[in-house]
This record gives structure tokens, sequence and C-alpha cells, in this order.
């Protein structure tokens, strides 16, 4: 429940300032970082300190939350690669 209310008050205050709300299901997220949505914890975190280069392995929490910034960065490129091809046509 706990995080439930986190997870609101964040979106509410993106809300609040107009900020663009995006969500990821677990599943695009270890898909888009491992390309195995049955990905283990113990997979994120080396696949994120693999990508992004960094010189150990980062907490769960923070192996998280980089994986869901991965998975964004992955999605806004294909988006925009969308919206380019649909502006030629």
């Amino acid at each position: 429940i706990q995080l439930g209310h986190a997870r609101g008050a964040a979106i509410v205050a993106g809300m609040e300032f107009k900020l663009p709300i995006f969500e990821y299901t677990p599943l695009s997220i270890k898909q888009a970082v491992t390309g195995y949505g049955r990905a283990s914890k113990e997979q994120i975190q080396g696949m994120v300190k693999q990508l992004l280069k960094l010189p150990e392995v980062a907490y769960y929490d923070a192996s998280d939350a980089l994986a869901v910034a991965i998975c964004h960065a992955n999605s806004s490129k294909l988006e925009e690669k969308i919206r380019l091809s649909e502006r030629k046509k």
C-alpha cells in the first residue's frame, strides 16, 4: 500500500507541473535492459552495470531506477523515429 501511495504522489506532483508521465511494466523494463522479460534482479544489475559502464554493481533500488531510465531512453528513441517516419509520408 505504501508503494501505491508513493507512486500516486509522484504522479500527482508530475501532473501538477504539467510534466509528461510515462509508465512501463516490469516485463517491458526487463526486456529493454536484458532482452529477456523474466530476468532476475541480478541479471538486471549486471546489464545496467555493463550498459552504463559502471565501476561496480549498483544496489537493487538504484539498478531498478537506472533500468527504468534505460527503458525510457530506448522507448523515446523509438517514438521519435516513428514520428519522423510519419512526417515523411
